[in-house]
């Protein structure tokens, strides 16, 4: 079972991008962020007519809004509200699969953060505090067995030294703050879960998943950040059998500033 993520920036705007991305990598599940589009208006069509014709949504007018598209029936879908907020970040489904069982699946956005890394002073960099907080003491306290569970989404942070371009000049930028990655650790501990890419690709190794639409060049100075990131629980930890970065995605015409994500699990 392939599953990937990907922050779109706005499906409306990326649908072709979206079709190359499934006629190159052939996800049973994609998981999309910033789609940007109320659940109305959502090309719910066009992505039925790409071979997902199972679809959850949660999306919002411009901003946000998370969706699950698979190719096989998804149950038990849900939304959740974090911090009060009605602001679409989250949605989870289960899909069944003969060999590997059913599989919970959640996606989420979290919050950017603002650009300034104290809670105090900016009102966006608590909210994203706090989001994290409230998630993790959720998802400890739902059920003593997780069993089988992914995590996947944009969660905006850049947990490792080599998850970003440079550690010592990215300390006090958000996304890599000491501070965001503590409360991302005590995400991963309420699972608890296991990072997929990592499990895979070692941590010594740089990986970046966004680069930003600042830069004109993004393949020369290669200042990245690997802001998205698939988890899973320690129940399919040794089915994690493969990751792809679709790095040259970020080259496309009119690219998302994110390039989709992908696992592998296998029996």
């Amino acid at each position: 079972m392939k599953i990937t993520t990907w922050n779109i920036n706005s499906v409306r705007l990326r649908l072709s991008g979206l079709a190359r991305i499934i006629k190159n990598l052939c996800p049973e599940i994609i998981c999309l962020q910033e789609i940007k589009v109320t659940n109305d208006l959502f090309p719910s069509k066009d992505i039925a007519d790409l071979g997902y014709p199972h679809q959850a949504v949660a999306g919002m007018k411009g901003y946000n809004g998370v969706a699950i598209l698979s190719k096989r029936p998804l149950t038990k879908i849900k939304t959740r509200e974090w911090c009060g907020k009605a602001d679409c970040r989250h949605i989870f489904a289960t899909i069944a699969d003969k060999r590997l069982g059913s599989i919970e699946i959640h996606n989420f956005y979290v919050p950017a953060g603002g650009d300034i890394p104290d809670p105090k002073e900016n009102a966006k960099f608590a909210h994203k505090l706090q989001f994290l907080k409230e998630v993790a003491a959720w998802q400890k306290g739902r059920q003593k067995s997780p069993g089988n569970m992914v995590l996947v989404g944009d969660l905006n942070i850049a947990p490792l030294p080599t998850d970003v371009w440079s550690h010592k000049q990215l300390l006090k930028v958000v996304s890599h703050t000491p501070v965001e990655v503590k409360a991302l650790e005590q995400l991963q501990l309420s699972g608890p879960w296991i990072d997929a890419i990592r499990k895979k690709i070692p941590p010594e190794k740089p990986v970046f998943t966004w680069w930003s639409y600042r830069s004109k060049d993004w393949t020369i100075n290669n200042r990245g950040r690997r802001l998205d990131h698939i988890w899973t629980t320690e129940a399919l930890k040794e089915k994690i059998t493969a990751v792809d970065i679709y790095q040259s995605a970020r080259s496309w015409e009119k690219p998302s500033d994110h390039v989709p994500v992908t696992i592998t699990l296998t029996p």
